[in-house]
């Protein structure tokens, strides 16, 4: 069985849940949810191993704070002795339009602090990810505001459908590849 461990970028705390920046737990809780499985305490974070088909997804919500993901990220691909193609990121994006969906395998950091912690971390930059559009509507000097701000509510109504177009872009990954993905999901 192929195993694959997808990590959900975010902040802990009830003072973060529902935040731009927290799109990565949003979209882990999806994935999880739509397979009937839970997450439970683990070591750096919370974990839920869920199947689809053939897959085992290993979703990792980091409890480490958004700047350590790394961290989290290292240890359980060691643990597990995964290859780097069997990493997913699920990370918020500023410059994609709320609710588009970008996948790639690799790429910069675009001053993303989680995405440079966890390739600092990893060595290199080379690593999956999907990135969810958050929009960037904010005035000069407001992005932390942004990023920590909660979702309009059009924005919220839209929500739950283009959650699931990142639940299946993710399932799509797993079962056929990063190129199928992209193909299939990106600007979707």
């Amino acid at each position: 069985m192929k195993k694959y461990l997808i990590v959900g970028l975010g902040n802990i705390g009830p003072e973060y849940v529902g935040t731009r920046h927290n799109i990565g737990f949003m979209i882990a809780d999806r994935l999880v949810e739509s397979c009937g499985g839970s997450f439970a305490s683990c070591r750096y974070g919370d974990m839920a191993k869920v199947r689809v088909k053939n897959c085992e997804l290993m979703v990792l919500k980091p409890s480490t704070f958004m700047n350590l993901s790394g961290v989290a990220v290292r240890y359980w691909m060691n643990k597990e002795k995964l290859p780097l193609e069997n990493l997913l990121v699920l990370v918020d994006d500023l410059a994609l339009p709320f609710g588009a969906i970008r996948m790639r395998t690799g790429g910069s950091d675009a001053g993303h602090n989680g995405l440079k912690n966890i390739a600092s971390e990893l060595g290199t930059q080379a690593y999956g990810r999907l990135r969810f559009g958050i929009g960037s509507d904010f005035p000069r000097g407001g992005q932390i505001d942004y990023v920590l701000g909660r979702f309009p509510q059009e924005e919220t109504e839209k929500m739950p459908g283009r959650l699931d177009v990142a639940v299946d872009a993710v399932k799509a990954y797993a079962l056929s590849g990063m190129s199928f993905a992209m193909t299939h999901f990106n600007n979707k």
